[in-house]
């Protein structure tokens, strides 16, 4: 588009109600996704930290899907209500891997960093479109929870393969 000058002048696309509605929805479903593996991973794991840790990152995306869903009330639209069918085969890993590594804390750890992975990158996304003032303030606030959530778990998988390498190196 030129504007005055001649010049052209790049406009961020105009999203549609029906996209933002869309588009917070996907992260509504990515939040249950997130409840139900967090949720998942605490009753997977032994260490009692890691158990209330993964319980309180359940209850807060419980908590962040709840507000996607107002705002898309906000908007006219029907929110979603459910997880996604990837993340219904993404809690799936979680359980195979926890009954085959006999319930490794070390193996879940894994798991849900992955699985933070695909939250940090739906809501990366999300923040790509041109949402409205009010939707992308709770998303980007939103997506700053779940950076951090996903920092911790790593620092915790790779301070778990710290532990083990020293105690694998000290048993020679």
């Amino acid at each position: 588009m030129n504007n005055e000058y001649g010049n052209t002048t790049e406009y961020p696309e105009s999203v549609s109600n029906d996209d933002v509605i869309s588009t917070i929805n996907n992260l509504i479903e990515t939040c249950k996704d997130g409840q139900e593996g967090f949720q998942q991973a605490a009753e997977g794991v032994q260490n009692s930290q890691l158990k209330t840790l993964f319980y309180e990152f359940g209850q807060q995306r419980a908590q962040f899907a709840g507000e996607l869903q107002g705002l898309v009330r906000e908007l006219g639209g029907d929110p979603e209500t459910t997880s996604s069918t990837a993340g219904a085969l993404h809690r799936g890993w979680i359980n195979i891997k926890s009954a085959i590594t006999g319930q490794d804390d070390q193996a879940i750890l894994n798991e849900c960093e992955r699985g933070e992975d695909v939250a940090k990158n739906a809501y990366k996304d999300a923040l790509e479109t041109n949402l409205p003032a009010n939707a992308a303030s709770i998303v980007s606030e939103q997506y700053s929870a779940v950076q951090a959530a996903h920092d911790q778990i790593k620092m915790l998988r790779d301070s778990m393969d710290n532990t083990s390498s020293s105690t694998a190196k000290s048993s020679y």
